[in-house]
């Protein structure tokens, strides 16, 4: 655990240290955020966040792989070269959309290339489960799964990266919970606690808390699409890497049920259950209305939240909630002995109920203000 904490701390540190520099660099080269119709922002913002989380998340790694502990095997350190060469890649790619705005289909094809490049390293989808058996992959379908994997964390990101701090926020959340989850799996099962999931998931959470001061509310500037989707990547490979390092035999013959294995492939999509389901909107919302479904909207659902009366700080912080509820939620599911999983059902339904019913509350009450002439904050 001391050598996970060093690798926070390390990709914290690098990256909060590198912002204000990428910062500088990016108001040099005119990688900025404009202002559209569809955008909260009201001023230009320097962008390159990202590649200062990814020289965390690189520094992070390398230093690992000279510590003692996860630096002795070859698989971690095999697969997380991959998974930082991918990385690497599709912050490239993010770079050039900032800089240049790249077409969506010149975009698509970047992602799909890093994704591929992950696969060629090593880094695929072994096995799928299914209610009562596991699905072993063949090759050709390992590699078609994992990159549409890859390619839908990537671009499920870049949709939530609407509000000051919230892709940041949601996605270091998210990675910590995914970093327990796997931690606590290999001491629950007696495996090495040494595996590419915990190491990446754990830099990302450092990246992510070092590049937060830079971009909460009010924002300095913003992580891009190089962030948005070097993070979308990072989460589809620590979920990658986690099914070819854990004995899902013994998972189920030790826990005696299906969902400690299942959990490495649906935690990612409880982590970003959010923007899954913003993605999921969007897509049914513009193909109903007969657009594609990459075309820009003001209809995502931290649009949504301001509609209703919420501030920026206010809407962001109801989503790391939910974020965190569902994904430590899904989490303690999947640890606790099967005759409690009921209990945290019922005390995670009733917490999200009544955090709905405040939500929901609060735009009456701002309405009300708003009529009365009061400020809402």
């Amino acid at each position: 655990m001391r050598e996970y904490l060093l690798v926070l701390c390390i990709a914290a540190a690098v990256t909060y240290l590198l912002s204000g520099v990428c910062r500088r660099l990016a108001l040099r080269t005119g990688a900025m955020a404009r202002v559209r119709d569809r955008d909260v922002h009201t001023i230009e913002m320097p962008y390159f966040g990202g590649v200062a989380m990814l020289a965390g998340v690189a520094a992070a790694i390398l230093m690992s792989w000279q510590l003692p502990f996860l630096g002795r095997l070859v698989t971690v350190h095999q697969d997380s070269r991959a998974v930082l060469v991918a990385a690497i890649v599709i912050c490239l790619v993010g770079v050039l959309d900032d800089v240049f705005e790249l077409p969506p289909l010149t975009k698509f094809a970047g992602q799909v290339f890093a994704a591929g490049i992950a696969v060629a390293l090593g880094v695929k989808m072994l096995w799928i489960p299914l209610p009562n058996k596991i699905v072993s992959l063949d090759g050709i379908t390992s590699v078609a799964i994992t990159v549409f994997f890859i390619v839908l964390c990537s671009n499920a990101v870049n949709f939530v990266d609407g509000l000051d701090g919230l892709a940041t926020g949601v996605v270091g959340i998210g990675a910590l919970a995914f970093f327990a989850y796997s931690y606590l799996l290999t001491v629950t099962e007696g495996l090495t606690r040494a595996t590419t999931s915990s190491l990446v998931t754990v830099a990302i959470a450092g990246a992510c808390l070092g590049f937060l001061p830079h971009n909460f509310f009010p924002a300095r500037m913003f992580m891009g699409d190089s962030g948005a989707m070097l993070l979308g990547l990072l989460l589809a490979t620590s979920t990658i890497s986690l099914t070819g390092q854990i004995d899902i035999s013994q998972l189920q013959d030790g826990r005696g049920g299906l969902v400690p294995t299942v959990l490495p492939l649906v935690l990612p999509l409880a982590i970003l259950a959010l923007p899954f389901l913003d993605l999921s909107m969007a897509f049914i919302r513009r193909t109903y209305a007969g657009k594609w479904w990459f075309l820009p909207d003001k209809q995502h659902l931290h649009h949504r939240l301001l509609e209703r009366g919420h501030s920026q700080r206010r809407a962001v912080m109801l989503m790391y909630v939910w974020s965190a509820l569902v994904s430590f939620g899904v989490i303690i599911l999947g640890l606790v002995q099967t005759e409690r999983q009921w209990t945290v059902v019922a005390i995670g339904a009733v917490f999200a109920l009544g955090l709905m019913v405040l939500t929901l509350g609060r735009p009456v009450r701002a309405r009300q203000q708003v009529r009365r002439g009061e400020s809402l904050d």
